[in-house]
Formats: C-alpha cells, structure tokens, sequence
C-alpha cells in the first residue's frame, strides 16, 4: 500500500519525537504536527493496522514506530535532507528557505532522483543545517553533541547542528555567524537565564545569545583552543 503524505508525515514526526521519549504521547504529537487529538489518534490506529504495521500504540501511554516505521522515517528524512542540500549548493537557495521547500518535495522523488542527487553532491553526511542524513541502509553518522547553553565559560566547541524550522531563526544566527562546524568559545554567562557572550572564530567577533537561542544550537565541545 503506497502512503499518503500524511502518513509520512506522521511517522516521520514520531520518529523526531521518539529521539526525547522511547513512547510518543497523542498530545505531544497533536501539538508537534497541529492537529487535533483526536484526529492524531484516529491516524495513529490506521497506521498500527496489519496491513501498514508502521506503529505500535497503547492507549494511555502512547506510540512508537515499529523496525517497519522506522525505515519509512529515515527514508523520508533522507529525502528531506538530501534536497536541502541539493536546493542550496547547487540551486544556490539560502539556508533559512530550503527546509519549507524540502517539506514539500520530500513525499514525491523516486529512488532514481534521490541517488542522483546523492551522487551529484558527493554522497554527503550532512544537511545545510549540520543534521546528519541517513544512508540508503538507515546509518547515520552519531556524535556526541549537547545545546551551547550547557557549555562551561571557557569552553571551546565546534557548531554541530541548528534547529532548521523556524527561517527568522536561522537569518539571525547567519547574521552572528553561527553556521554548523563553526568554532566558538563561551566568553561569559549573565545569571538568572541571561544572555551567553561567545566568541566567533571564523569572524573573531563577540556575539550575545539568548539562553532560548543556545538552547537550539548543538555543539561538540574541543580543547581549548588558542
């Protein structure tokens, strides 16, 4: 049975959901993807039924993807991110707009365009945005990440990956400089959820972030640097 954009869409959110809790709460999934409760579970049913088997849910305690579902996911979430790609080396498309581009072309390339365009950027590990892309096989590259609002002052770190959803987001962080594999160092914390003063090495500027920011931004903490 071939699936809907919906049914991607769901198993692809459940997936993204299931990286915070092993069971996906029906509202926790009704506020990621704006629906209705009730509508969530009635898809969430349709989607456990043994023809699709793309679910495992329990009343009261809720939803996870079943080896099944999870293929389904990171073959959507290969698409998703291989396109991101492609739309900004190749097309030349800015960071904070390929991911709404993305959502929408994500559902409907065959395997013959993914491959292409894998080959054509050289069967690349990450997105624009530094999230690792899946392999045909559903292997991603893991690293030892954590939010830049937990680094220690003092510390030196290598942007990993940034929140990709929110395009004012990731202009303002364009404009502070703060792209994935960029260096950084944390200069200075204000107390009571203050803003984190951090050094930019690729441009040597100080910056100022929200703890909100920071909180969107992983990093991978290196030695000190000099």
């Amino acid at each position: 049975m071939a699936l809907s954009r919906s049914m991607e869409n769901y198993v692809k959110t459940i997936y993204e959901l299931q990286q915070e809790a092993e069971w996906v709460s029906t509202s926790a999934l009704a506020k990621r993807l704006e629906h209705a409760p009730a509508s969530v579970t009635n898809m969430i049913k349709k989607l456990a039924e043994p023809g699709l088997n793309l679910v495992e849910y329990v009343p009261y305690q809720g939803t996870r993807l079943t080896p099944v579902g999870e293929k389904v996911a990171l073959e959507v979430i290969r698409h998703h991110r291989l396109i991101e790609l492609y739309l900004a080396e190749v097309m030349g498309i800015p960071w904070d707009q390929v991911h709404d581009e993305a959502e929408r072309i994500e559902h409907v390339i065959s395997e013959d365009v993914e491959d292409r365009m894998a080959a054509a950027l050289g069967q690349p590990t990450f997105d624009p945005h530094g999230s690792p892309i899946p392999a045909r096989g559903g292997d991603m590259v893991d690293r030892l990440v954590r939010p830049l609002a937990e680094l220690e002052v003092g510390q030196s770190a290598v942007i990993a990956e940034v929140y990709d959803e929110n395009a004012r987001l990731l202009r303002y962080l364009g404009e502070l400089g703060l792209y994935p594999n960029g260096l950084i160092t944390l200069l200075a914390r204000e107390p009571f959820g203050g803003p984190l003063k951090i050094q930019v090495h690729d441009t040597e500027a100080e910056q100022n972030v929200s703890e909100t920011v920071a909180k969107l931004i992983s990093v991978m903490v290196v030695e000190a640097f000099d």
